[in-house]
C-alpha cells in the first residue's frame, strides 16, 4: 500500500494530519479508563486514505459549491472497538467542529471504522470496496507488522446475483418510504413527511453503493451517505444544488429529520421546502435507477 501524499497539496496533507491526530487523541480517551483486557490492549493498527483524494480525482468548487470530502478507514485491533457511539462519536463531533468552527481542517472528514479480520474478510471475498480501498488507498499510519491480506477475485457471476438481491432490496424499500412521504405531506404532516423523505433519500444512496461496491456505511448520516455515493457516481451530485441558500437550508432540514422531525418541538420545515425536496428525490431516485441498472446489464 502506497504512504506517499506527494500528489496532494499542502494544505491537504496539513488536513489529513490533524485529522489523525484527532482520531488517536479521541480513541485515547475513549480507552483511558479501561478495565477489560481487550479494551486496555485496543490499538488502531492503520488509518488509510480512500476515495477521490487517494485516487487523485478530487473536486474543489467553491464557486458551485461542491468540495470533496476525505475519507478514511480506521483499522482497529478489535471488533467491538467499532462501536460508534462507545468510542468513535466523540472523534465524529470533533472532525465537524475542526471543519465548521476551528477552520483547521478546510474539507469535511468522513471515517468508517473496521476491525482487521473483517477487513481481511472482505479481500477474502472480493468484496470491490475493500479491494479498491487495498489497490489505491494510502496508508496515513500503520502500524509495524500489520498488512493486508492479498485480495482474492470475486466472480462476476456471484457479484452480479449479490448487487442484484441488493437493488431489489433496496430501490422498493426506498420507492416505499417515498410514496409514504408524499402521502403525508398531502395531509400536512409536514415532520412526518420530513422523516420519510430522509429515510427515502437513506436507502436510495444505500441502494447505489451497494450496487456499485457491494458495501454501503452502516450509517444515517445524509452527508455521508451523499459524499460516499457521488464520489462513485459523479452524475449523483447534480441532486442536490449547492449554490443557493435555499437549497443548502432543505439538504439541512433533510439531513437533521431523521431525529428532530420526531423528536424536536423545535423542527419546522415549510410545504414549499418539502415540494423542493421532493423534487430532488425525485430526480435521485431516477438517477440511482439509471446507474444501477446499467451496472445490472454489464453482467
Amino acid at each position: 500500500m502506497r504512504t506517499g501524499l506527494d500528489h496532494l497539496p499542502e494544505r491537504n496533507r496539513r488536513d489529513l494530519e490533524r485529522a489523525v491526530e484527532i482520531l488517536f487523541s479521541e480513541f485515547q480517551d475513549a480507552t483511558a479508563l479501561a478495565t477489560r483486557e481487550w479494551k486496555k490492549k485496543g490499538r488502531i493498527l492503520r488509518i488509510v486514505l480512500f476515495g477521490s483524494f487517494a485516487r487523485g480525482d478530487w473536486v474543489a468548487d467553491p464557486k458551485g459549491g461542491y468540495l470533496s470530502d476525505y475519507d478514511l478507514l480506521v483499522v482497529v485491533s478489535d471488533r467491538r472497538l467499532t462501536d460508534t457511539l462507545e468510542f468513535w462519536a466523540k472523534a465524529d463531533d470533533h472532525l465537524m467542529r475542526a471543519v465548521t468552527i476551528e477552520k483547521s481542517i478546510s474539507a469535511p472528514v468522513n471515517f468508517i471504522v473496521h476491525d482487521l479480520q473483517d477487513v481481511n474478510e472482505q479481500l477474502r471475498h472480493g468484496r470491490p470496496f475493500f479491494v479498491d480501498i487495498a489497490r489505491d488507498g494510502i496508508a496515513l499510519y500503520q502500524m509495524e507488522g500489520v498488512e493486508f491480506e492479498q485480495p482474492h477475485h470475486l466472480s462476476r457471476a456471484k457479484r452480479q446475483l449479490e448487487a442484484q438481491r441488493y437493488f431489489d432490496q433496496w430501490y422498493g424499500s426506498a420507492g416505499g418510504f417515498f410514496d409514504t412521504a408524499k402521502y403525508a405531506a398531502s395531509q400536512s404532516r409536514n415532520n412526518e413527511a420530513a422523516f420519510h423523505l430522509h429515510q427515502a433519500t437513506e436507502r436510495f444512496y444505500h441502494c447505489v453503493l451497494l450496487v456499485l461496491t457491494l458495501y454501503s456505511p452502516k450509517s444515517h448520516k445524509l452527508n455521508f451517505l451523499r459524499s460516499q455515493a457521488e464520489s462513485n457516481a459523479h452524475d449523483l451530485i447534480a441532486v442536490w444544488p449547492r449554490d443557493t441558500r435555499f437549497g443548502q437550508r432543505c439538504f439541512e432540514l433533510l439531513r437533521r429529520a431523521y431525529v428532530d422531525a420526531r423528536y424536536s418541538p423545535h423542527f419546522q420545515i415549510t410545504p414549499e421546502e418539502l415540494e423542493w425536496i421532493g423534487e430532488r428525490i425525485e430526480l435521485l431516485q431516477r438517477i440511482v435507477r439509471q446507474i444501477c441498472e446499467e451496472r445490472l446489464a454489464l453482467g
